[in-house]
């Protein structure tokens, strides 16, 4: 009968040991604690927490004589079993010491079992690491079994150490069966508040992935093509729409882009931000949290507004430099709950960085604008000083040909001032090519002869515009017209292992590797192929000093079947 009482006088304390076990469970501190512990700031936490606990076990123990009945064994078996044989072994040393602190008959016993009840939870725990099974060392059951040992462990040290024997004996008869059951169902029970606080967490991080993979991929794109109304309300929509809030405003750095839900009768988008947290937010680079208590919150533009708290997000642009914001709002009879304030920082970040891509992707049109710009620059004024030259001297002696040779410079100059494509199909790109070579062709007479190389099938792909003539341009004024003799220049494209091959070859062999030869139109186009296709494409160069020159320009064929 004592001893059934002295169960009822156990578990009544265990009872407090868990209440602030469950406590503690609702705050950040014990998430590390529902995985295994591996990283030394988890394995600190893990030691510190389970000793305090440990300590508590001792405290909320019941004095019998001068010895106590306790749960002290729960803080050590939990910090070996999660925290490993070394975490263990100090749990179960600094529980030991503190009662060994308290002195009594069994003080020496009681250290030297704690101890070992600590490395016996760090045993199992490397036991179940090497075999995989670490799920076991989440289960109530292992808990319990392990504790069951460990208590076994703590009665039979108690008759072994503590003396007189005769009193260690009574001892034992009266608090064995009590502690057992005390300790092997409070640790069971203490596992299982560290399970359901893994579980709730591991549910709102699914929940929070899930519906930001579902922002994610409503917006994706919107604020790439810009920052501004139009892009900013689809985005609010949506925001709105899945997050279930008082409202969504977007702003960049002076006025409100988009509003949509409570108050949207007057916070109007176009108007000037009016708002402190704004423009905090904006100002100092920082997460404005106004909850209406803490920090007062009071709508700027209307006594009325329903609207009773706000978290205001800013937006990043390049350099980590604030472009906006992202505002969420709460009615004043609703607050934020965790999920929306942490989901809406993720949202922020992600809208970010869709601004940013859209930066980057117009910055790098403009830079593709300046380049083919500066390609059409490239022309070199002696070329047109030559053209008109030669096309004086065709005049008098073969009209017929000065008309088609203006027809060529006419096509040449429309396509190299009047084309501002950045892809091309080859066909106009050849057409292109050949304007100009039969401006030089009319030039150099029979000191010139071209050959086109082109398969029919290929004509339809499309390239980078402006990707031969400077090429071709190149062949000539540095290789071709240093010749005494007939200058060739033969144009080839073929296809292979998945790469279109265009070929412009000279029969001059005059490239000089590192030098000013290569010219900058080439140093365009090489620059241009690697940063739209990768660096395993671009420009090519083979020689045969005086004999012959190859450039060949590779690209994927499957991206210019798809441009």
């Amino acid at each position: 009968m004592y001893e059934f009482h002295l169960v009822l006088l156990l578990l009544q304390q265990m009872c407090v040991y868990l209440v602030i076990a469950y406590l503690l469970s609702k705050t950040p501190i014990f998430i590390p604690l529902t995985q295994v512990t591996v990283r030394l700031p988890h394995k600190l936490l893990c030691y510190v927490m389970f000793s305090i606990f440990c300590i508590m076990g001792t405290y909320f123990g019941l004095h019998i004589d001068d010895s106590i009945a306790n749960t002290r064994a729960i803080g050590a078996v939990l910090g070996g079993l999660l925290g490993g044989p070394a975490v263990g072994a100090l749990v179960g040393l600094t529980g030991g010491l503190h009662r060994y602190s308290l002195g009594g008959m069994t003080a020496t016993s009681c250290m030297i079992s704690t101890l070992i009840e600590g490395l016996l939870g760090g045993v199992v725990h490397r036991l179940f690491i090497r075999r995989g099974r670490i799920d076991k060392l989440f289960n109530p059951f292992t808990v319990a079994g392990v504790t069951l040992v460990a208590e076994i462990m703590q009665m039979l040290i108690i008759l072994s150490v503590a003396r007189p024997y005769e009193e260690a004996l009574k001892l034992v008869k009266s608090i064995s069966a009590p502690m057992i059951v005390t300790n092997t169902v409070g640790a069971a029970m203490f596992m299982r508040i560290l399970l359901d606080r893994r579980a709730m967490f591991e549910k709102y991080t699914s929940a929070f992935s899930a519906r930001a993979l579902k922002i994610a991929a409503c917006t994706e794109g919107f604020l790439r093509q810009g920052f501004n109304h139009e892009n900013s309300m689809r985005v609010a929509e949506v925001i709105y729409q899945q997050l279930d809030i008082g409202a969504v405003a977007i702003t960049d750095r002076e006025k409100l882009l988009a509003f949509i839900g409570i108050g949207d009768d007057h916070h109007l988008p176009g108007t000037p931000i009016a708002s402190r947290h704004s423009i905090r937010a904006i100002e100092n680079n920082e997460v404005v949290y106004a909850d209406g208590n803490g920090i007062p919150y009071q709508c700027s533009l209307h006594r009325n507004c329903k609207l009773g708290s706000t978290l205001v997000i800013p937006l990043l642009g390049e350099n980590q430099q604030v472009i906006g914001t992202i505002k969420l709002y709460e009615a004043k009879n609703r607050l934020f709950s965790s999920i929306n304030r942490t989901l809406g920082e993720g949202i922020a970040s992600l809208l970010s960085a869709q601004i940013l891509a859209g930066q980057y992707e117009r910055h790098k049109q403009l830079l593709t604008q300046s380049e083919i710009k500066l390609l059409h620059a490239q022309v070199n004024p002696h070329f047109l000083f030559n053209a008109l030259n030669t096309l004086v001297a065709v005049i008098r002696r073969d009209s017929e040909q000065a008309g088609q040779l203006v027809q060529s410079l006419s096509t040449f100059f429309r396509k190299n001032l009047k084309r501002s494509e950045e892809v091309v199909s080859l066909s106009d790109e050849i057409e292109h090519v050949n304007a100009y070579l039969q401006i030089e062709k009319a030039r150099f007479q029979d000191r010139l002869q071209v050959n086109f190389e082109l398969p029919e099938a290929l004509l339809g792909l499309h390239l980078p515009a402006f990707s031969l003539q400077p090429i071709v341009e190149n062949a000539i004024k540095h290789g071709t017209s240093h010749l005494l003799g007939t200058g060739i220049i033969t144009l080839s494209a073929c296809q292979s292992q998945g790469r279109l091959l265009l070929s412009v070859e000279d029969n001059a062999g005059l490239y000089r590797d590192h030098s000013a030869s290569t010219g900058l139109g080439m140093s365009l186009v090489d620059k241009r192929i690697r940063n739209r296709f990768g660096d395993g494409y671009g420009l090519s160069v083979t020689c045969e000093p005086e004999q012959s020159t190859r450039i060949t320009l590779s690209l994927p064929l499957e991206d210019l079947e798809a441009c």
